[in-house]
């Protein structure tokens, strides 16, 4: 084979690599902000029905254009944005301070971009960039705030400290068959709730917030949205990607969704 054919198909076998992996990183990143874009995608749809800042005046298929890139394009520059700003520990631990810090810095490059799109789809002048910063500030904070709930770690339970320990309130509710057995884990299944234990597994009628704070008196947390797990419960990890799993002693393997990996690391689960 010729020098260059052979150098142009090694090339082309580098290339092809290179978008796979970047195709790879683009769905694990999509598969771990989906609630964020589903949001930012309703909000865009909001937007365009109500069509604020003037932008009513233009037909919905206009509005709709504008606002649902905009929410959407938003909601991915403020997940980069909120990973490099909260990586200070003082910042990312304070919701506050996390929400007005990437709401500003979000703001910045949102502002030129609804700048130059304004004029792009609707061929008007959007005045300056100072007087579109107040507007785009006030959507991003709000968008921001939403983000910040969606993302949240989930609540964590506390063994009660003493000799004498006050009663686990959560052990009322277990069934006749699984009375006096050592809880590892609750998993959200529907209305009910799955009850993981040392003596098997059954369902009951609660909704996991409840559950939580009637198991306050148990050292645990909540790994993930639909699951709560005791932290003596856990006999090993397994990490998948930027996410990792929990294997209980029962061998029931508990998820731990992206933003309580970093509090559960520094817990020293795993």
């Amino acid at each position: 084979m010729h020098p260059i054919m052979r150098k142009t198909a090694s090339e082309t076998r580098e290339a092809e690599g290179w978008v796979v992996r970047a195709s790879r990183m683009a769905s694990r990143w999509a598969a771990d902000h989906w609630r964020g874009l589903v949001v930012a995608a309703f909000a865009g749809l909001f937007m365009a029905v109500i069509g604020p800042f003037g932008t009513i005046e233009a037909p919905f298929a206009h509005r709709l254009l504008y606002w649902a890139p905009t929410m959407v394009g938003g909601a991915v520059l403020g997940s980069i944005t909120s990973w490099i700003v909260g990586r200070p520990r003082r910042i990312g631990d304070n919701p506050w301070l996390l929400w007005a810090s990437v709401s500003v810095a979000v703001s910045v490059p949102i502002t030129v971009f609804v700048w130059l799109y304004t004029q792009f789809l609707f061929n008007i002048h959007s005045g300056t960039l100072l007087y579109l910063f107040p507007n785009v500030l006030i959507i991003s904070a709000a968008m921001t705030a939403i983000m910040v709930l969606v993302y949240r770690p989930g609540a964590a339970t506390q063994a009660t400290p003493g000799p004498n320990p006050a009663p686990v309130r959560f052990l009322d509710r277990l069934p006749p068959k699984l009375k006096g057995a050592a809880i590892f884990a609750v998993s959200g299944e529907d209305h009910y709730l799955r009850l993981h234990t040392s003596k098997g597994s059954d369902l009951i009628l609660l909704r996991l917030s409840d559950a939580i704070a009637e198991l306050d008196g148990v050292e645990g947390a909540q790994t993930h949205r639909s699951w709560w797990v005791a932290r003596e419960a856990v006999v090993t990890t397994r990490r998948e990607g930027d996410r990792a799993v929990l294997v209980l002693k029962n061998g029931v393997e508990a998820p731990v969704s992206r933003p309580n990996l970093r509090v559960l690391r520094e817990a020293g689960w795993f």
